[in-house]
């Protein structure tokens, strides 16, 4: 839009902001209620990459590097940092070694680890159950 002046209005007009306005204050208001609604979930264990680390370790007692980039399909520079993670947070033992001359990580779930895996498992059933 041209002003009388000749220069190009930088204002946007009251339909767009209003539009912007509304946009904005949902996406606040669910991030809000995102935020109150999974506020019992354990904020280590609700990233995707963790959670299914987690999840293989529970149902495989344990699981070498290989395993878990077949399975997670994650690169293996994204899977370490996760396994630092997780086992700074004392939920996993990382053995390291060598096998047939290549070096081998091997994971295995500490019965903390165990523990916060079925609190978050329960705390997601509540979720749903609501």
């Amino acid at each position: 839009m041209i002003s009388e002046f000749g220069k190009k209005n930088r204002f946007v007009s009251d339909n767009q902001f209003t539009s912007n306005y509304h946009s904005r204050r949902k996406q606040r208001n669910k991030n809000r209620i995102n935020q109150v609604m999974f506020k019992n979930l354990n904020p280590l264990l609700h990233s995707q990459l963790r959670l299914a680390i987690m999840s293989l370790l529970v149902s495989e007692e344990k699981a070498d590097f290989n395993r878990i980039k077949e399975v997670t399909q994650a690169t293996s520079g994204n899977i370490s940092v996760q396994i630092a993670k997780l086992e700074k947070a004392g939920y996993i033992t990382v053995t390291k070694s060598f096998k047939d001359n290549y070096p081998n990580t091997e994971l295995a779930l500490t019965s903390q680890g165990l523990e916060a895996f079925e609190e978050y498992v329960e705390a997601l059933k509540g979720y749903l159950n609501r």
